[in-house]
């Protein structure tokens, strides 16, 4: 087929005559469709009508006896959703219209179904021309009015038929179209070719080369696509993944890695057959992120990384289909169409939760499929799962993602043991400006059991939902949220275990005892031999938060091998006292309240390299301390911070939109400010005598070093309160940007190989890049707004140097609690 496209919008109008610098007409198929039918009737050319229900196809039928007595009507089909969403009977339909023998197909199907049916059937019905005109079915039948010639000269023809059809059109011309008029306005240009051209082609897939009997990839060795699979008592299953995936090998070079979740069964056995696939245990069964994650630590060099449930079947070619339209589009992650065992998809493409839609599933459930979107989480619309497109989010079942933004968005959140941990990974993606897609060509078939089920589990799944959207949103709307979920079960009591469930959601204290980690296996291999270093804290006035922060480094203190240093400086709270009712923990008390002035006095008394400064507030892991040392252990860097993450739950809607836009600044992902946390060997700490007497310590280290010295870990993220209000957040800006001010005048010369100064041109060209939709759009706007009045008003601080103590206190409170 050969689509010739017209100018039927308003904004495709504006966007030409900008191109162009010529007017162009506004045409749309009800205007040309009445001009058709004449011509058509004179030459004695069959019409066919494919859309529209039987009752406006019988009055279309009887005004077109009327209107044009000669014009021959080769017929009028009126197919249900559910045949068009069906190949069989699709291919059915077309042959019957095939048969019936018309030479100009009109076909009302609605957007974008009909462009999307055509495309796979429009050659098998014969028609000579198809035309995708939408409501012409309609108007021709008298069944609705056409705009007046007023709204439709002004462009408002969508507002018209807006108002006659709300329910319908709502989705469409209010959330659909906004962010596609952002893309035209910001991707579309003139080609300046020859006709022929004039259709822009997709970069062709990079050439996909397997080994020809199926071996995987081993480690040291670059691949096309890293899989990722997490087991637990999966004997069962494993087998049938496994035969597929080394079938997929022989197109594209796969490496498989195999994290295994303390397994009972033989699933470690049967694994032995397979000895090309890289299989490490995870030392107790803690959770499917936990799994992914440590999966991801040894994964290699990739372009692409698969996580696959143990329990799939990879249909033929379906992972390099997924490969091609990672690489073919502006995709981040691409999921496949999933198969239930009996061959029926299986409704897997989510929207992303909300009150709305807890309420709507909670009366509605599975019903009413064609019900608007804000009222379902799940797309039960057949035709969905046809057609490649972009999604919000899909059962994590399979799940394709870029390495590079594998790397970016760090790790799956472990706080969800099992369930909702994909839900939390789309999100993050999404507020990093990347898009996700549905590829239908990539199929794999769900054998379901890969976690089992039991009511413990279910009400596990249901009490994630709440703490995902806990995670996000303010605690008022995480209540009507919690009240809807349990509301879905409530309403189902007379089903075995609902009531069940039910009141293991409305009883929190209960939530503690639903299936979780079992880790004491997995902490004793952690602290073995763990590597030598030296943890300094320094703290003004940490009272609230220095408690926690050494909670979690008390494993690794009772090894003997980590000395940990607490900085007070100018206290007067019980930050010292506190700090020394932790065994171990080495207390010093500097009477000026200066950040630099405790670091350097730490570093007058610490004995042991690498050193990982840690600011007060944050906590760190066992795991990712290690991870810290043993990599600049190694000798290949000179400095290194671990991931983290922004913790913006209880924040205002300006900060989150504030940090939202930061986490899409590539900055932010690739220096050693901004986690509270970095890290010196010896020899890099000899590029500076001592830190000098600057606000920002972390932005100064990062500019001693060259993008080959240092390195940001992919580790488990170290989490960042961000500022509740913006007074916090202001405060927090002002001192970052006084800091930086401090370090121009420092002049210090920048190393051999070091990325250039972060100005506020790079800045303002990062944030432009970052936007995406009138969402991030708006963000940039509050990112903007917050950045040009901190850098105005940090002159206004008074006498601020590095011994002023301004920090956000809106995250900190009386009780330790982030």
């Amino acid at each position: 087929m050969e689509w010739l496209t017209l100018l039927d919008g308003a904004p495709l109008v504006a966007q030409a005559n900008r191109l162009t610098g010529r007017n162009w007409p506004r045409l749309a198929g009800s205007d040309v469709i009445g001009p058709l039918l004449d011509a058509a009737e004179e030459a004695g050319v069959s019409v066919g009508f494919l859309g529209g229900s039987y009752l406006i196809q019988r009055l279309l039928s009887r005004r077109l006896t009327i209107t044009r007595p000669k014009l021959i009507i080769a017929g009028m089909w009126s197919p249900e959703r559910a045949t068009l969403a069906n190949h069989n009977d699709s291919l059915e339909l077309a042959r019957t219209i095939r048969e019936a023998g018309p030479h100009l197909l009109v076909v009302g199907l609605g957007k974008p179904r009909q462009e999307l049916w055509m495309a796979k059937y429009g050659v098998e019905t014969g028609a000579n021309v198809l035309l995708a005109f939408g409501a012409v079915v309609d108007f021709l039948a008298g069944a609705m009015m056409r705009a007046p010639a007023w709204a439709s000269g002004n462009g408002l023809e969508w507002a018209w038929r807006l108002a006659l059809e709300p329910r319908r059109l709502a989705r469409r011309y209010l959330l659909d179209d906004p962010p596609s008029l952002l893309q035209l306005r910001r991707h579309s240009s003139v080609i300046q070719t020859g006709v022929s051209d004039l259709v822009p082609r997709q970069p062709a897939a990079p050439l996909l080369t397997g080994i020809p009997d199926g071996k995987f990839v081993p480690d040291g060795e670059p691949a096309d696509v890293v899989v990722y699979v997490v087991t637990y008592n999966s004997e069962p299953a494993i087998h049938t993944l496994m035969a597929s995936l080394r079938r997929e090998a022989r197109s594209l070079r796969l490496r498989v890695i195999v994290a295994d979740n303390d397994s009972t069964d033989g699933t470690l056995h049967s694994l032995s057959k397979y000895p090309d696939a890289y299989a490490l245990s995870t030392g107790g069964n803690l959770g499917y992120a936990t799994g992914i994650n440590a999966a991801h630590r040894v994964s290699g060099q990739a372009s692409s990384v698969l996580v696959l449930n143990p329990d799939l079947e990879v249909l033929p070619g379906s992972i390099a289909a997924l490969y091609r339209r990672l690489v073919t589009s502006d995709a981040g992650l691409v999921v496949p169409q999933l198969l239930e065992s009996d061959g029926s998809t299986s409704m897997s493409l989510r929207r992303e939760p909300t009150v709305a839609t807890a309420f709507g599933d909670a009366f509605l459930g599975s019903k009413f499929p064609t019900r608007p979107g804000w009222l379902a989480e799940t797309d039960y619309a057949l035709e969905s799962y046809q057609n490649a497109h972009r999604i919000e989010w899909a059962t994590g079942a399979a799940i394709m993602v870029r390495a590079d933004l594998a790397e970016r968005i760090g790790d799956w959140d472990e706080q969800f043991f099992l369930y909702s941990e994909e839900v939390d990974y789309f999100k993050r993606a999404r507020e990093a400006g990347e898009t996700a897609w549905y590829e239908p060509l990539a199929q794999m078939v769900h054998h379901g059991g890969g976690s089992g089920t039991s009511t413990e589990l279910n009400a596990l799944l249901a009490v994630n939902r709440v703490r995902y959207v806990r995670k996000y949103h303010d605690a008022r709307y995480a209540t009507w949220f919690r009240n809807g979920v349990a509301l879905t079960e409530l309403l189902r009591f007379y089903k075995p275990t609902r009531l069940s469930i039910f009141r293991t959601i409305m009883d929190e204290a209960s939530w503690e005892s639903l299936p979780g980690p079992t880790a004491t296996e997995h902490m004793v291999r952690v602290l073995e031999a763990f590597p030598v270093g030296t943890v300094i804290i320094p703290a003004h006035n940490e009272a609230a938060v220095i408690g926690r922060t050494l909670a979690c480094l008390a494993p690794v203190l009772g090894t003997g091998r980590v000395e940990v240093i607490v900085a007070c400086n100018g206290c007067d709270d019980d930050t010292a006292a506190i700090a020394r009712t932790f065994t171990g923990v080495v207390v010093l008390e500097v009477e000026t309240a200066s950040k630099v002035a405790a670091l350097n006095a730490a570093d007058k008394t610490a004995s042991h390299w690498p050193r990982l400064y840690l600011d007060a507030d944050i906590s760190m892991s066992p795991t990712t301390l290690r991870m810290v040392f043993s990599r600049l252990g190694k000798g290949d860097v000179l400095a290194a911070r671990p991931s983290f993450r922004y913790d913006d739950c209880s924040a205002s809607w300006p900060v989150r939109a504030f940090y939202r836009a930061r986490r899409r600044i590539s900055s932010t992902h690739e220096a050693l400010w901004g986690a509270g946390a970095y890290a010196l060997t010896e020899q890099g700490h000899v590029r500076f005598a001592e830190f000098p007497a600057v606000t920002a310590d972390d932005l100064f280290v990062d500019q001693q070093f060259g993008w080959n010295e240092k390195a940001v870990l992919h580790t488990p993220p170290v989490i960042v309160v961000t500022p509740r209000n913006v007074k916090g957040l202001m405060a927090v800006l002002r001192r970052n940007y006084r800091g930086k001010a401090e370090l121009g005048r420092l002049a210090a010369p920048e190393p051999s190989g070091a990325a250039p100064s972060q100005t506020a041109h790079h800045t303002l060209k990062a944030l432009l890049s970052s936007v995406r939709s009138p969402a991030s759009a708006i963000d940039a706007l509050c990112y903007a707004g917050f950045a040009v009045a901190a850098r105005l008003r940090r002159g206004r601080v008074g006498a601020a140097g590095p011994t002023a103590w301004e920090r956000d206190d809106s995250s900190r409170d009386g009780t330790g609690k982030r």
